[in-house]
């Protein structure tokens, strides 16, 4: 699947985004310090010998913001959707970030394609896990999606 710069700038924004929710999660950074960071030093730059593309750094600003502002509403969808007995605080933080992501994009960007916003965070999965968890992600946004009305 060849990519466009444009997708590969907003592929980049959404790794970035899920790495600076994580962050944020972990360190309870403000949000704009946190973004200021990553627009200082993290988009775009070279990280432990890895480039990261250049990010569409107001995609990320939004997906950021998005799931900071919405977050209650974010994880009640999330909640409903996990196996009985399971909570969100049970799941990996970095897996739980990108779920978080992902469900923002599906209530918020409408204008990114349902298909599209599912497969770029199963793609950001599989940039921290295995398939398994790659599909755990599809399975949860695509529930998400259907109950949204996407």
């Amino acid at each position: 699947m060849s990519h466009t710069p444009r997708s590969q700038s907003r592929s980049a924004a959404r790794l970035g985004a899920v790495q600076a929710l994580y962050q944020q999660q972990m360190e309870g950074t403000a949000t704009a310090k946190l973004l200021n960071e990553f627009h200082q030093h993290r988009l775009g730059q070279v990280i432990e010998e890895e480039e990261y593309a250049d990010a569409d750094v107001d995609f990320f600003d939004d997906v950021v913001k998005g799931v900071d502002a919405r977050r209650e509403e974010i994880d009640e969808l999330l909640t409903a959707r996990l196996a009985s007995g399971w909570t969100l605080a049970r799941l990996d933080k970095t897996m739980l970030q990108i779920l978080r992501g992902g469900t923002y994009e599906l209530l918020a960007r409408s204008d990114v394609p349902k298909a599209a916003a599912i497969s770029e965070y199963v793609d950001v999965a599989k940039a921290f896990f295995d398939d398994r968890e790659a599909k755990f992600v599809n399975g949860i946004l695509d529930a998400v999606a259907k109950e949204i009305g996407r």
